[in-house]
């Protein structure tokens, strides 16, 4: 059977630069089935769905739904929910959750506050297990049922602990797909040894780069460009890389993007990516007509030397 996912394997397409861009994300707990648009679609009160849409737009705050594993039987019971909020830009990567009865109440949150990274005291830190999300929301694309569901569902049953389904992380063609939190990283083509291995690795502070999309926190150029200088430099301690600039020197699909990538300790990389679509065309959700998906190559990699000062700086 062709789906999306097939047929993106069969075409190479690459990883890198697709993910997903959010600086903070908050993840509500909704039980039950989800539609396609799960924020409006689902048991979650639509009117709510829409505000918090709406109270999140423009903020870098991306509102998801997350469910446990398992039979999501079709109940309307009023339940306490779990909420977690994640802000994903290194240097001020934090982890919070609470629980809740009354989800209106997320509506009184400061969203400009969470995007820029103040969490306003929101909850308190979340001590357990790093976060990873599994796309399932088949009423969206059915890879996300298909493969997203069996993995979501291994992982938990294998005695993983923080493993949740999620409503949407873009790029269906790339299932099963997940996030990680609290760094913010994206996999797709995920199986379950590949996710246990970014656990264990997160859990030490480090990133993986096998099946990598990118960290959210960055625009798809600097994703890529972040990746690019992890692999070349074998850079894999988390919360070190950030992407400092990002310029496009040619405009449009065809973009060249000169991006500037430093290390904590001092180190700085110039990243040239070249933004192109990818042929031939292909189907970027199953059922959808066939598109040309922006795609991230990356050229070079190169350090740059950091500048000399000093009385023996010049010559003569």
């Amino acid at each position: 059977m062709s789906t999306c996912t097939t047929a993106s394997q069969d075409l190479t397409e690459p990883l890198a630069g697709t993910a997903a861009t959010a600086s903070t994300w908050l993840l509500i707990e909704q039980p039950g089935p989800w539609g396609v648009k799960a924020l409006t679609s689902s048991h979650l009160d639509p009117e709510l769905g829409r505000a918090l849409e709406a109270a999140a737009e423009g903020t870098g705050v991306r509102v998801a739904l997350i469910r446990r594993p398992g039979r999501h039987a079709d109940f309307h019971a009023t339940t306490r929910r779990h909420v977690y909020v994640a802000h994903t830009i290194p240097g001020n990567t934090w982890l919070r959750g609470t629980t809740t009865e009354s989800p209106q109440d997320l509506l009184a949150l400061d969203f400009a506050a969470l995007g820029a990274g103040d969490h306003r005291g929101f909850g308190t830190p979340h001590k357990g297990a790093p976060l990873a999300l599994v796309c399932t929301n088949g009423k969206r694309d059915r890879c996300c049922a298909l493969l997203g569901r069996p993995l979501a569902t291994d992982l938990a049953a294998s005695g993983q602990d923080g493993i949740w389904e999620v409503t949407h992380l873009g790029g269906h063609r790339f299932s099963p797909t997940l996030l990680v939190l609290p760094y913010g990283y994206a996999y797709g083509r995920a199986d379950a040894a590949h996710v246990k291995d970014t656990l264990d690795a997160v859990r030490a502070g480090r990133i993986t780069t096998d099946g990598c999309r990118g960290n959210s926190a960055w625009e798809r150029p600097g994703q890529a460009a972040e990746l690019a200088v992890r692999t070349s430099a074998g850079i894999d301690d988390a919360g070190v890389l950030t992407v400092v600039g990002t310029e496009a020197t040619t405009p449009g699909q065809g973009a060249l993007w000169e991006v500037t990538v430093t290390h904590t300790d001092g180190r700085r990389w110039h990243v040239t990516v070249s933004q192109s679509a990818s042929l031939p065309p292909r189907p970027e959700s199953c059922g959808a007509a066939l598109g040309t998906p922006a795609r991230m190559d990356v050229l070079t990699v190169d350090e740059i030397a950091p500048a000399v000062t000093g009385p023996f700086s010049e010559s003569g």
